[in-house]
């Protein structure tokens, strides 16, 4: 009995990681008048690897897929209310010296963080990172590898 139950537990897993990959699949196979079609062949094998790390959801009202890459921590606190007032004022400076960059302040246990940017490289990344050391006001400036979101 059990190995029925743990046989219909991955047929599930295996049709909703498949019915993820066909979905990314199909929104870059879209016909778009004016802009062509786009026609994907590839292995079976890679689209069995293709799927688990992109989720599509929507943040502010835009859609967005949420992908692994890179932000700049420029901020580190404690859990305190200071902290969090600090997270914010510092996430406020970020957004005064580059305002198409987005920001994020989160309480992420125990500590509250600041970190900008949605860079898909690092390369992209330590580009902002410099940027950000050469105003003089972040100074304690790293790169972390986080969840981003990537407009569509």
């Amino acid at each position: 009995m059990k190995k029925i139950g743990l046989f219909l537990m991955a047929c599930v897993v295996s049709a909703v990681a498949s019915q993820a990959q066909n979905s990314i699949v199909k929104s870059l196979e879209r016909e778009v008048p004016g802009q062509g079609k786009v026609t994907i062949h590839q292995d079976a094998r890679i689209a069995s690897l293709i799927g688990s790390e992109y989720i599509p959801t929507t943040t502010d009202e835009r859609k967005v897929l949420k992908s692994t890459g890179y932000r700049i921590q420029v901020y580190a606190g404690n859990n305190t209310r200071t902290a969090k007032n600090q997270a914010q004022n510092v996430a406020a400076q970020v957004r005064e010296y580059f305002p198409e960059l987005p920001v994020y302040a989160s309480f992420n246990p125990p500590r509250w963080l600041c970190r900008a940017g949605d860079f898909r490289s690092i390369e992209e990344a330590d580009a902002m990172m410099r940027r950000l050391r050469a105003t003089g006001v972040f100074k304690e400036v790293s790169i972390v590898k986080d969840q981003i979101n990537i407009p569509l």
